[in-house]
């Protein structure tokens, strides 16, 4: 069964709500499948069980000091769960802010994204999604990677001021790049 991600206009929305919500939520993130009836189907039976060896990835643990430093986050991950799947949210206030969910449930081929906002890509050796709407330009971009056939890790940037669609997905692809080789 496959699943919706709602990027699209959801992403902007999202974002919106984020820096609404006196910077502590999330940036730009690119959701999950919801299983709430809404345009997105179930992700997955909740008797599922994690895909072998994705368990012990800790979102907050893929960006190190020196990474969170190469990309410009001064601040740490704040923990947090987001539909079922364990997540990290560093905000800089005032400039921008990154998530990287671990999705244990859905991988790569499972995410569903508007082709008109999806670039296939690469980063390291794994397969991945650059997921941005340039007509939109909010100053929002994702990275969609691939885990295995049952997982995936998704890095979602948002620029505070909602512009420079461009700067968030540089932002992207640099965690992207930063988090990867500590995937298994």
């Amino acid at each position: 069964m496959t699943s919706r991600l709602p990027v699209l206009g959801a992403l902007g929305a999202f974002a919106v709500l984020t820096v609404s919500a006196c910077g502590q939520g999330v940036a730009g993130q690119a959701h999950i499948p919801v299983g709430d009836g809404g345009d997105a189907r179930p992700s997955a039976p909740a008797t599922s069980a994690p895909a072998a060896g994705n368990a012990a990835v800790d979102p907050c643990a893929l960006l190190g000091p020196q990474d969170r430093s190469t990309a410009g986050l001064n601040v740490l991950g704040v923990p947090k769960e987001i539909n079922g799947a364990r997540a990290c949210d560093w905000t800089v206030p005032a400039t921008f802010g990154v998530t990287i969910t671990v999705d244990e449930r859905n991988g790569l081929r499972d995410l569903e994204v508007a082709r008109k906002t999806a670039t296939k890509t690469k980063v390291g050796d794994r397969e991945a999604l650059k997921v941005a709407d340039k007509k939109a330009a909010d100053g929002t971009c994702a990275v969609l990677l691939g885990m295995g056939e049952k997982a995936s890790v998704q890095i979602d940037v948002s620029n505070t001021n909602f512009t420079d669609t461009p700067l968030a997905c540089e932002r992207a692809v640099t965690v992207a790049g930063l988090a990867e080789p500590k995937l298994p």
